[in-house]
Formats: C-alpha cells, structure tokens, sequence
C-alpha cells in the first residue's frame, strides 16, 4: 500500500480497518482481555503510508484504524487507550470513564496532528468523552509503526504473533500482560481441587 498524491482512498482504507479489526481481536483471543479492562493502540499514520515516522501523517488512516479497533471494541467492552508522539511525551488519548475508574489524572493539552499524532488527535475528537493522561498500566498493546508502547504495559508482557505482521507498509507488534509468577520450587500457580497434604517440617511457618 502506498500514498498517491496524498490520497489515502476508501479501498486503503477498507483494507486497513478490516486488518486492524482482525489483529486486534485475536490479541482479545490470546490475552483473554475482557470488558473493562484497557488496551493501549500506538500507531504512526506515516508508516502505514510507507512513510517515515512522523513526517507524513494522515487523518484518514487514522479514521480506519480507528474504525477498526471500534468494531472490536464493541463486541468486548475494552477500553481502547490511543499513544501520543514524542512531542508529548506520549501521553494518552481515552474515555473519561476509564480515567476515573482507573483514578487516573487527567492533564491539559489537545492532541494535533503535529503534536500528539494523527492517531491521537483522531482519537481525541471521536471517542465518547475523551481526556488526555500521562500514562497508564494497559491490560495488553498494539503497536503500529514501532512507536513503542512498552512503557505503557503492565508487567509482564507476552508477545503475541499476530496473523497480519504489517498495517499497510507499517510493522505490527503487539502483547498481553500476565501477573508475575511469584515464589520458587515450592511455589504453586494454579488452584487444585486435591489440597496437596502437609509434610513435617515442609510448610513455612
């Protein structure tokens, strides 16, 4: 896929949002994200266009990008949590509601296409009552573009290998966090139905 004379066409764009939708539910499938919960989206709409990151962002790739992770969105009832650029330090694009569940602060800028990104700025004007925060701990991450969306992920993250491995000309990666597994050779991560007996002098008290 390629830009032509700065038009991202409809056909691109259907192509897009179908992509995006299918990555995005088969990360839900492998991380079993359930409602509620957060997935942070980090997209350059310069590298789907075959672009370099941030010098030729485009508002309409971001609408099918956008269009894409709804559809999930609305069968599950995650809360889709969208990346900023650099310029802003990659601060975050959601739902009020999901600000205040998570008792996140909300902090006083508007995302643009040159500062903030298109995804972000995109996002900011169509999601349901959109603030801006400076980070949060996601449930699980799609990355676009190689913006890095590590530092907004909960430990620890698992790599899913999603079926579509590029957005247009753009790079996919995406993960799942899973809860730290604690403790060493006695340690057990899953309940038993058969309590396991104790033994003199193996307990730890």
């Amino acid at each position: 896929m390629s830009e032509v004379d700065g038009v991202f066409d409809s056909r691109q764009a259907s192509v897009v949002e179908q992509a995006v939708q299918t990555i995005v539910s088969e990360l839900v499938t492998a991380g079993g994200i359930k409602h509620g919960q957060l997935v942070v989206i980090g997209c350059s709409t310069s590298e789907v266009l075959g672009k370099r990151i941030g010098t030729s962002g485009t508002t309409d790739a971001a609408a099918a990008i956008f269009a894409g992770v709804e559809a999930v969105r609305r069968q599950v009832g995650f809360y889709p949590v969208y990346q900023c650029c650099e310029h802003l330090n990659r601060a975050l694009v959601l739902d009020r509601a999901a600000a205040e569940r998570f008792g996140l602060d909300e902090v006083a800028a508007v995302p643009v296409p040159k500062a903030g990104g298109s995804m972000a700025a995109y996002a900011y004007r169509h999601l349901n009552d959109a603030v801006l925060v400076e980070s949060v701990r996601a449930h699980a991450g799609v990355d676009i573009g190689d913006t890095f969306i590590g530092m907004h992920l909960r430990p620890v993250a698992v790599p899913v290998r999603p079926t579509i491995r590029s957005i247009g000309q753009a790079n996919v990666t995406m993960a799942y966090s899973r809860p730290k597994l604690i403790g060493g050779a006695r340690a057990v991560y899953a309940l038993d139905d058969q309590a396991e007996p104790e033994r003199p002098g193996g307990t730890c008290e």
